[in-house]
């Protein structure tokens, strides 16, 4: 029989519950350490409420919010590799400069997108 780990989560409502608590825990820590998530939290009320007030289709709206949300979801992995990485050891080694490396890049491309997406809805719009 495979060991489980002691932090494995319950079944049912009771799991959700717990899951909940775990994520409300997660973006605390995000805010509370992590500074490109407060810049990137900042960027994401700003464009949803100028993605809310543009004269566009409520899909339009959606995806422009989305993207923004893409960016937080990114963020919150990156930080976690990185994370991971640090609690297994904190000297610099090329697999661990790696990792943190490919985190900042997917956070770099979703940015693109976002870009991107904004450009093709505005441009769209206004020309």
């Amino acid at each position: 029989m495979d060991p489980v780990s002691e932090f494995k989560s319950k079944s049912g409502l009771k799991r959700i519950i717990t899951a909940m608590f775990y994520s409300i825990d997660g973006f605390r820590a995000a805010w509370k350490g992590e500074h490109a998530f407060r810049q990137e939290v900042s960027v994401f009320v700003v464009g949803a409420i100028i993605a809310l007030l543009l004269r566009v289709s409520a899909f339009e709206k959606l995806v422009l919010i989305g993207v923004l949300l893409l960016i937080l979801i990114v963020e919150l992995i990156n930080s976690s590799i990185e994370a991971v990485v640090d609690r297994v050891s904190l000297e610099r080694h090329p697999l661990s400069k790696n990792a943190k490396d490919f985190g900042s890049a997917a956070v770099m491309l979703t940015c693109l997108l976002a870009i991107a997406t904004w450009a093709v809805v505005l441009y769209n719009r206004f020309l």
